[in-house]
């Protein structure tokens, strides 16, 4: 049952994802859109909760159980991103909006942008530390030791995110040559001196 669950979950998000942005810039109802963006996360709410009532009645405990602690985990640290992500991607197909940048790839913008990458890993972790923790104290379901290995899954995604981020901090990426960068994106080349 939690397998389809988190499966209908999953398809839930990006339905009301897409009508959210459908009814902000194709339809012009802001509340309407306003409403159901604003809801994404109770989806993921809702599927916690199912999971904490199905090992409450006597499920046996599993990967998918954990996982979808994790997807509540991940509408917190990551919903508001992915959000403004098709957003503005919404913005510019349907209603003439800028072209969304990309994420930048050079020099400090990039390290800047790693970390922020990292800090959203590291709230979504946290959370999904939390809720898992929760499952296997208040409901008491056999086969809770499944959930341990989910905490070294989660670690090694929190630990892999900081290296990363660390690694473009002390080591950043350069541009090629000739490159004319702003904020950690290429936006024109410098022709060589004997072209000019």
């Amino acid at each position: 049952m939690i397998v389809t669950l988190v499966l209908a979950a999953e398809v839930a998000f990006w339905v009301v994802l897409a009508l959210g942005l459908a009814s902000r810039y194709l339809l012009r109802w802001r509340t309407v859109s306003t409403v159901l963006l604003v809801g994404l996360p109770v989806i993921d709410l809702a599927l916690f909760l199912l999971t904490f009532l199905d090992l409450r009645g006597g499920a046996t405990a599993s990967w998918t159980h954990a996982l979808a602690a994790s997807y509540l985990g991940f509408s917190v640290g990551y919903g508001p991103s992915v959000v403004r992500w098709a957003d503005a991607r919404f913005l510019h197909r349907f209603a003439g909006g800028p072209k969304p940048l990309t994420a930048p790839k050079y020099g400090s913008a990039r390290s800047r942008y790693e970390w922020v990458v990292c800090r959203r890993t590291l709230i979504s972790v946290a959370i999904t530390v939390t809720l898992i923790s929760a499952l296997k104290l208040f409901t008491d379901a056999p086969g809770a030791e499944v959930f341990d290995q989910w905490y070294w899954k989660l670690g090694i995604a929190a630990a892999v995110n900081t290296a990363i981020a660390a690694s473009y901090t002390l080591w950043p990426k350069e541009p090629p040559a000739g490159a004319i960068v702003e904020d950690g994106r290429i936006v024109g080349w410098q022709l060589p001196q004997q072209q000019r």
